[in-house]
């Protein structure tokens, strides 16, 4: 499938480059290992802790700092559309949403659990992407269960362990 990720600094990060590849990389080991049998695009952008703040604030009424916010363009359960998908006309491809990641929390986090930045981009990026696609870890035991297991198997493959 011919994916496209978009990624967008908001914010100064160490390594633009390399966390571009990092999140571009992740996203579509999703889609590939969900079989994502069209071409899907997603948008991403990467901000600090007060545009998150912000955006948290003002779609879930959270006021508070997040690492990582999911805004799907379509219903999807686990994985299949609830809806009708739409290409784009110019590109062909449907546009799955967008990803906000706070590369600061990230950072923060990283060091909280003891592992690497690139691990925990990684992480969330992966539960971003399976959050597009409708996996839910708030909708019961069985879901969080579900959307846990698909998470670590995408790391995993990745390289990306809780000791990197």
């Amino acid at each position: 499938m011919n994916h496209q990720i978009n990624i967008g600094f908001e914010t100064a990060v160490e390594d633009e480059a390399a966390v571009a590849a990092l999140i571009r990389t992740c996203a579509l080991r999703v889609l590939e290992s969900e079989g994502v049998p069209f071409c899907a695009e997603i948008d991403v952008t990467v901000v600090d802790a007060d545009a998150v703040r912000e955006m948290n604030a003002a779609y879930r009424d959270k006021d508070a700092v997040t690492d990582v916010l999911s805004f799907p363009m379509y219903e999807f359960v686990n994985g299949a559309p609830q809806e009708r998908l739409e290409r784009e006309p110019d590109s062909g491809r449907v546009m799955l949403g967008d990803m906000v990641l706070c590369y600061t929390r990230a950072c923060e986090q990283a060091a909280a659990f003891g592992h690497s930045p690139a691990r925990e981009c990684g992480y969330l990026t992966t539960h971003s992407v399976l959050h597009l696609l409708g996996y839910d870890h708030e909708r019961g035991d069985g879901d969080a269960r579900l959307m846990r297991g698909k998470e670590e198997e995408n790391l995993a493959f990745l390289g990306l362990t809780r000791e990197a």
